[in-house]
């Protein structure tokens, strides 16, 4: 059981204090009846709650798949221009799972579920990261060695990468630590430069190619059941 005004806001209706206006206001039923009360329990697994007579379904946790564009940082509120500022969903306790660089793009998990979270990003889970990687100057068939079997690079050990081939100044490249600007460490090692950089992959977390920069959608059950199965 659990407050009726939680339960609005947790699903995303609004903040605590407008739900619980629009509870005073008459806009909240719970099992067909108006709720009087902001304090009353509700079953968030069995009663049915409406907001202007529309469901409104109880999740404790929410997961977005955004398409993190340049120019946004990866981190908690208080920087600017933050990726938390695409979401435009009331949820509280929004983070980034992870960091990207501000200026490299793409897949970007946003919860609020610290535990997923934790498991994602343990270096003991060795989670698979894949970045779309374009660089100034072709690398030779030694650097490829190199970051296939391990680089060390001003004093920083960085694990062996998985490289895939697309064109002379374009590969993938499938890393399971993510350090510190770890890519364009080891692509600098090698006497290159990375000129772009785009996640496209979380564990089997694929970026959806229907998501232009900044927009977001919800993860499906199957996504979300596939990144807890850590």
């Amino acid at each position: 059981m659990i407050r009726l005004d939680k339960y609005l806001a947790e699903a995303g209706v609004g903040t605590r204090s407008q739900v619980k206006k629009a509870i005073r206001d008459g806009h909240v039923k719970v099992n067909g009846e108006i709720a009087k009360h902001a304090d009353m329990r509700v079953d968030e697994n069995a009663d049915t709650v409406t907001f202007d007579d529309e469901d409104v379904w109880f999740s404790e946790f929410v997961y977005f798949m955004l398409n993190k564009p340049q120019g946004y940082i990866s981190a908690s509120r208080g920087w600017d221009p933050n990726v938390l500022d695409l979401i435009a969903e009331p949820y509280r306790n929004l983070f980034p799972v992870g960091r990207l660089d501000k200026d490299t793009e793409g897949l970007l998990l946003i919860s609020n579920d610290g535990q997923l979270a934790h498991e994602l990003l343990s270096p003991k889970k060795m989670i698979e990261k894949e970045y779309y990687t374009e660089v100034d100057i072709p690398l030779t068939p030694e650097d490829i060695e190199r970051i296939e079997t391990g680089i060390e690079w001003h004093g920083e050990s960085y694990r062996p990468a998985r490289y895939k081939k697309i064109s002379d100044h374009a590969m993938t490249l499938t890393v399971v630590e993510g350090k510190y600007h770890e890519i364009k460490r080891m692509i600098e090692a090698c006497g290159s430069k990375v000129t772009y950089l785009k996640r496209i992959r979380m564990k089997n977390l694929i970026l959806d190619e229907t998501l232009k920069p900044g927009e977001y959608r919800f993860l499906t059950e199957a996504e979300i059941a596939d990144l807890k199965a850590v």
